[in-house]
């Protein structure tokens, strides 16, 4: 999926999200969006475990 996106593609939603945001929220910005992949993997990973568990 972001296979598709160029570095001048990311330099503009880079510049806009800086805009939109401003700069003393991006941090704040990346590190939830982090930590909310981060659970997600982890949730995910969860319930391949566990479907794996009932067909055993």
């Amino acid at each position: 999926m972001l296979g598709n996106i160029g570095l001048p593609s990311f330099i503009l939603i880079f510049v806009t999200a800086l805009i939109v945001f401003g700069p003393s929220k991006l941090p704040e910005i990346g590190k939830s969006a982090g930590e909310a992949l981060k659970e997600f993997k982890k949730a995910t990973k969860d319930i391949v475990n566990n479907d794996k568990d009932r067909n055993n």
